[in-house]
């Protein structure tokens, strides 16, 4: 029981740091900021112990990056004469996401001795199937949803407004970016980890979690879309299935798989049939699909004003290279992350962003041989991402820069 709390516990910590939150007795402290301050206070008591804080070089690599990203920016704010500081302070959010993924994996460490990269998948997943359970119920029951609105401060009042499902800070295209990151994470798994395909019940897990967070967190964004799609292209290339042929190692998986689409897609279509609220989330978690068999046009209402209102470019030379200095606000009505950074910072500013996570890409896919496939599908995944909302993934990077890769069975450095 001991075992199993502290597990609950770590997950706990794990979800605050991926969906962060506020209590609505501190609105304005949020669950990442409290890990950060805990971690750069363990980092500093730990560095006391040992007379000496250090960073790894490729860590070092990634935190210049950060600065010159941020100084670009000051750059591009003081150069057109605006007081709009939102990515000039980046660096800072650089270091509450790697402050708080130190004390995810310290927690990880102290309890099981290690922190590697399947036991972040385990707990990753076990969180993120937990949110989409929480979302559910708290569309369903209204007295828990009263019972976390009342202690929650997450901006639910607008997610109530626009009729939008929401867990515990799961909720829009945050949540979105999440979920498709951890069914990337949980098909490496199934394609990489000899352990995990040969035991049938941690296949069956995996695959679980895979099902509940394709179909309900596109309930809650359909932006987990893009983590399904690319999941799948990577289940295909890994796997070799492309070829008409399956090898004997994934002979279990695709049984099992095969198995669960049944059941799931029997399940769905019975639900669809017979539950209202089911039939409503489902038709908005895959409008395309629908619109595509009823229509016969893929196509849904948000990528239609993403197409027709929101590509908006710069009007002149200067704000291509240097931005205008204005992001705040909505200023200029679009979410797509291409065009909020070119405006702000212009392609100078932009082009070492994308830099950035072509670095931190690239340090991964290095060291590790059977890392490579899986780092150029993350990376294509923020690509794809900045078409809809400007966001980054740097918070998965501050995991994977804190992990134990030595101990980690899967990855065999070079």
């Amino acid at each position: 029981m001991v075992r199993l709390l502290t597990m609950l516990l770590i997950s706990m910590v794990v979800s605050g740091y991926y969906f962060p939150f506020s209590f609505s007795v501190l609105p304005q402290l949020n669950t990442k900021m409290a890990l950060a301050m805990l971690g750069i206070a363990l980092v500093a008591y730990q560095g006391f112990q040992k007379h000496r804080i250090t960073f790894s070089r490729d860590l070092l690599g990634a935190i210049v990056f950060a600065f010159i990203f941020s100084f670009i920016c000051f750059v591009a704010a003081d150069y057109n004469h605006t007081d709009d500081y939102s990515y000039v302070t980046y660096f800072v959010s650089f270091f509450t996401w790697l402050g708080g993924a130190y004390v995810v994996c310290y927690v990880i460490r102290a309890f099981h001795g290690k922190a590697t990269l399947n036991l972040l998948i385990a707990y990753s997943a076990f969180v993120c199937v937990s949110q989409c359970i929480l979302a559910i119920l708290i569309d369903r029951f209204s007295a828990f949803r009263a019972l976390v609105d009342t202690y929650i401060s997450q901006g639910q009042e607008f997610f109530q407004e626009v009729g939008r499902l929401y867990g515990i800070g799961a909720a829009l295209d945050p949540a979105g970016v999440r979920f498709s990151i951890v069914l990337l994470l949980i098909v490496y798994l199934l394609c990489e980890d000899e352990g995990v395909k040969q035991v049938r019940w941690k296949t069956f897990a995996c695959l679980f979690a895979f099902f509940v967070i394709a179909v309900i967190g596109n309930m809650i964004s359909r932006t987990t879309s893009v983590g399904l799609f690319l999941g799948i292209v990577y289940l295909i290339c890994s796997t070799g299935i492309f070829r008409l042929v399956i090898k004997g190692r994934y002979i279990r998986l695709y049984s099992i798989l095969g198995g669960m689409l049944i059941v799931f897609t029997m399940l769905s279509v019975y639900l669809y049939n017979n539950d209202p609220f089911f039939y409503k989330n489902i038709r908005f978690a895959f409008e395309a699909f629908f619109n595509w068999v009823e229509t016969g046009e893929l196509r849904t209402d948000s990528t239609d004003k993403l197409n027709t209102m929101m590509w908006v470019w710069p009007e002149d030379v200067k704000s291509w290279i240097i931005g205008t200095g204005l992001l705040a606000n909505f200023v200029y009505s679009t979410d797509i992350g291409y065009c909020r950074f070119i405006l702000y910072c212009g392609l100078i500013g932009f082009g070492t962003f994308v830099l950035f996570f072509v670095y931190n890409a690239c340090v991964f896919a290095w060291k590790f041989p059977s890392f490579r496939l899986f780092s150029f599908v993350l990376l294509s995944l923020s690509f794809i991402i900045w078409m809809k909302v400007a966001t980054d993934l740097f918070f998965i990077y501050a995991l994977f820069y804190c992990l134990d890769w030595k101990m980690e069975p899967v990855l065999i450095e070079e």
